[in-house]
């Protein structure tokens, strides 16, 4: 059986856990999460505690599930509880961002700005013009929004311009030598 899927996921107080037909729904005090569960993989629920394992034993990579339903499930009580960041840095001369309602402006260099609509579950704060952190409670739906940010224009390796993760350490290049 998965390492991962050994350990429980304790449920702390005021998140609760709802298993049924193939869902489970996480509520806590930030809101609700709601995943599809694979068949394959059994959720137990017993005193505020989530416990993992395999419906079925002789497929394989079935326990390889459970292992990644734990995880997910791990997930989304943290999202619930705490929430989850990521901070983005634009290097570049020039290069802006600003929040407007649920629209995110940025000036990358391109010879128009980009306009990014913010997905709803997703807010995103600009303290400075070079700056933009990305909250919400969906870990999943947050790295994508932060790739897709990201993918814009996407940090170079000759002069470091771009967007880039706030600790994503771009690998530098040397120039071209006659």
């Amino acid at each position: 059986m998965s390492r991962v899927a050994n350990m429980p996921v304790h449920l702390p107080s005021g998140v609760t856990a709802t298993i049924s037909a193939g869902n489970i729904v996480v509520k806590g005090p930030k809101g609700t999460l709601q995943k599809k569960v694979n068949n394959a993989v059994d959720i137990a629920s017993k005193d505020n505690t989530l416990t993992f394992s395999m419906r079925i034993q002789s497929k394989r990579g079935v326990d390889a599930l459970a292992g990644t339903m734990r995880a997910v499930v791990s997930k989304m009580v943290i999202g619930v509880t705490e929430g989850f960041s990521k901070k983005l840095e634009l290097v570049g001369v020039g290069y802006r961002a600003q929040t407007q309602g649920n629209k995110l402006n940025l000036t990358l260099g391109f010879s128009h700005p980009v306009v990014f609509d913010i997905p709803a579950g997703i807010s995103i704060e600009t303290p400075s013009q070079t700056e933009v952190i990305v909250n919400g409670m969906d870990c999943e739906l947050l790295g994508q929004v932060a790739a897709k940010i990201r993918a814009y224009r996407p940090p170079e390796p000759y002069k470091g311009k771009g967007v880039k993760y706030s600790n994503e350490r771009i690998v530098m290049k040397e120039t071209k030598k006659k």
